[in-house]
């Protein structure tokens, strides 16, 4: 970098002809220019070119200075680099009278560092979580942190950088999500300067951000329908696609934050957005369990503890998708869940697609994309049990359908149990041990002669139902333990 911004503009244009790079423009646009090239495309070809105009170009003089001043003992190569940076610094205020900028202290301001010595310490980088709906396929700029260059509340940050030619290509040549906005695209992303672990994105307050000539809507805040609480506001990658230069010419980005002491990092990335059907068939492809293991793990659930002093002889699973209460159609969990319990993949990566929580709706513990699996086993399931909304596994891996659980539902509609006669509709107990619907109960029925309800009259009290808390007329009858399926 600092013998590239020690060049002169012939020397520039013969490096940009080099790699078939435009070569027209001012000299701090040829600058910026070749100085993307060095950080983003600096072949052994590149690098070679570079060194070979610097060399042509300073080498002789760098002797003379040599010569000049024996008594320093300094190593050529100390001296050359930094000869070569004051050389730049020089170059670059000859222009000022010209353009009015100063370039050392312009590019000490911008993200990417541009115009900085190399760090003699390298610390350890910012990372960002990945996040399933952006494909990274280029790193435009690292993680970098936003500092403050006065004791203001309001900070801005500039940066400068140029898309590739081949960046450019993919980007016109992405397909269109909707109109206007593009598969392919140059996002920014935000987050706390912590270097412990891979960080999730943050917004600084006081956020805008300055593309080129024009600002970039950054998402709003999610309406709080809770007095009192805050309203949230979703931190994504903030596409910038729509206001860049789709060409060689350079980029401006320009980021206002507000500076209250906590530290923010800016990247810059471009990225293949994702959607939840293309998710979906990536999980059907790569993420399915097969039932054999499934059913393995069934029988592991069920297993019988040492320690336990009572046996599990079954356990229920629900047809219906807690998300949208309707059937599963892609049963899936995250490996990590320690239930049985499913929801549908197709609802679940909708809802993140739109906000992204990434929470398992069962046991509300984190369900990311890259834990989902796929049930094969229930999948099975479903298509073979049409006519039930749950199902019980046993202790040996197979399940049998638990149907009639509506006609058992308790409500004043729908009575369980009519007391009076032994056979009144024929609700009563059956020496089986099942009921109507062939759902077991408890072992003993303890029934009482007196009604709990205050509200009936006398001569209802042989027709009350058991909907009604409290003790019953007595009756016993035995029942047989654990879990009986229904067929």
């Amino acid at each position: 970098q600092n013998m590239v911004m020690s060049f002169r503009v012939s020397d520039l244009q013969m490096l940009l002809g080099f790699v078939g790079r435009s070569k027209s423009g001012l000299k701090h646009e040829l600058v910026t220019r070749a100085l993307q090239l060095v950080q983003f495309d600096c072949s052994p070809e590149v690098f070679k070119k570079i060194k070979e105009l610097y060399e042509t170009r300073y080498a002789k003089k760098s002797s003379e200075v040599a010569q000049a001043q024996p008594q320093q003992h300094r190593p050529p190569e100390a001296l050359s680099i930094h000869s070569s940076y004051e050389r730049g610094s020089t170059v670059a205020r000859t222009s000022i009278s010209t353009t009015n900028i100063d370039y050392p202290a312009l590019y000490g301001k911008y993200l990417n560092g541009l115009g900085r010595l190399p760090p003699k310490v390298t610390k350890p980088e910012v990372r960002l979580v990945k996040l399933p709906f952006y494909t990274t396929l280029d790193e435009l700029l690292k993680p970098t942190e936003l500092v403050p260059q006065n004791n203001e509340k309001l900070q801005e940050s500039p940066c400068i950088f140029a898309l590739t030619p081949r960046q450019v290509e993919l980007i016109r040549n992405s397909r269109e999500l909707q109109p206007g906005v593009k598969s392919v695209q140059v996002v920014l992303r935000i987050c706390y300067t912590d270097t412990s672990s891979p960080q999730e994105d943050q917004y600084p307050p006081n956020i805008a951000v300055k593309v080129n000539h024009s600002y970039c809507s950054v998402p709003g805040y999610y309406p709080s329908n809770k007095p009192g609480v805050e309203p949230k506001r979703p931190c994504r990658p903030i596409n910038l696609t729509h206001l860049m230069y789709l060409s060689a010419a350079t980029n401006r980005i320009t980021v206002t934050w507000g500076n209250y002491g906590k530290s923010y990092s800016v990247g810059l990335y471009l990225v293949r957005q994702m959607t939840s059907a293309e998710l979906l068939q990536r999980l059907k492809t790569i993420g399915i369990k097969h039932p054999e293991l499934c059913k393995a793990l069934v029988k592991e659930k069920l297993r019988l503890d040492p320690d336990s002093e009572i046996a599990t002889t079954g356990v229920r699973v629900s047809l219906i998708c807690p998300l949208v209460k309707m059937r599963l159609s892609v049963p899936c969990r995250a490996e990590t869940c320690a239930h049985l319990q499913c929801f549908d993949a197709v609802f679940y990566l909708q809802m993140n697609e739109k906000k992204p929580t990434w929470m398992c709706p069962v046991c509300d513990k984190p369900a990311p994309y890259d834990q989902l699996i796929i049930d094969g086993l229930l999948s099975k399931i479903l298509t073979e049990c049409e006519d039930a909304d749950e199902i019980e596994y046993l202790v040996d891996g197979s399940w049998c359908p638990i149907r009639g659980e509506k006609e058992r539902s308790c409500s004043p509609q729908c009575p369980i149990l009519v007391l009076g006669s032994s056979d009144v509709n024929g609700l009563l107990p059956t020496p089986n041990g099942n009921g109507e619907n062939g759902k077991a109960t408890a072992d003993v029925v303890d029934l009482t002669l007196d009604s709990s309800s205050s509200e009936e009259d006398e001569e209802e009290d042989e027709e009350e139902d058991d909907d009604e808390e409290g003790p019953q007329p007595k009756r016993r009858c035995s029942y047989e333990k654990g879990l009986v399926s229904a067929c």
